[in-house]
This record gives structure tokens, C-alpha cells and sequence, in this order.
């Protein structure tokens, strides 16, 4: 993918992220009369919604590292190995820093 596309779809992946959080950051819970039932409920919105937030903030951060890596020529190689990352990963995920194996070896010593 050449770097023209790639910054193109990157800043339109990081405006509907930024939409997304936007959205998330707001008060889950409308303001209303609260039940003990509710009060459960309203815990599990509040959880499903910060861990919907924390993916979209790490989902952001690799967005810009990767406009970063654009602005650096770097982009298009693995941050570990230096070898070019697969054209079908950028076209899959054009924020991925690592080829294919680094990636791997990333994924599994989590």
C-alpha cells in the first residue's frame, strides 16, 4: 500500500475513533431513579463501556505511532526486524507495526 492511502485511510480510522471515544467518555448511565436491580445492570454497562474505551485509546495509540512511522519513511517495516511488513497485512490493518513472525513471537510471550 503506498503511504498516500495509507495516511488516508489511517486519519479516517483515527477520526471515528476519536467519534467513538467521544461517545464512550460520556456518561454511560442516564441520569434517572435507580432500583437495587438497576444498580447491577448499570455496572455492567459501565465495565462493557471503559473496556470498550481502553481498546479504542490502544487502537488510537497504534494509529498514530504508525502516522508517526509515515512521517518517518519507516513505514512498511517491522518496528523489530526492519523487514517490510507483508503488503496484505497493511491492507488489513494498516496501523501494524510488526511483520507477521515478530508479531507472533509478540502474541506469545503475553
Amino acid at each position: 500500500m503506498d503511504v498516500t492511502t495509507a495516511r488516508e485511510r489511517l486519519e479516517e480510522m483515527l477520526a471515528e475513533l476519536d467519534r467513538s471515544i467521544g461517545v464512550l467518555q460520556g456518561d454511560p448511565v442516564a441520569v434517572r431513579e435507580h432500583s437495587a436491580a438497576d444498580a447491577g445492570s448499570d455496572l455492567t454497562d459501565a465495565d462493557r463501556a471503559q473496556a470498550m474505551l481502553t481498546v479504542a485509546t490502544t487502537q488510537r495509540q497504534a494509529i498514530m505511532e504508525a502516522l508517526k512511522r509515515i512521517d518517518e519513511g519507516l513505514y512498511g517495516r517491522c518496528v523489530d526486524c526492519g523487514s517490510p511488513v507483508p503488503e496484505g497485512r497493511l491492507e488489513a490493518r494498516p496501523e501494524a507495526a510488526r511483520c507477521v513472525q515478530c508479531q507472533g513471537k509478540r502474541e506469545r510471550r503475553r
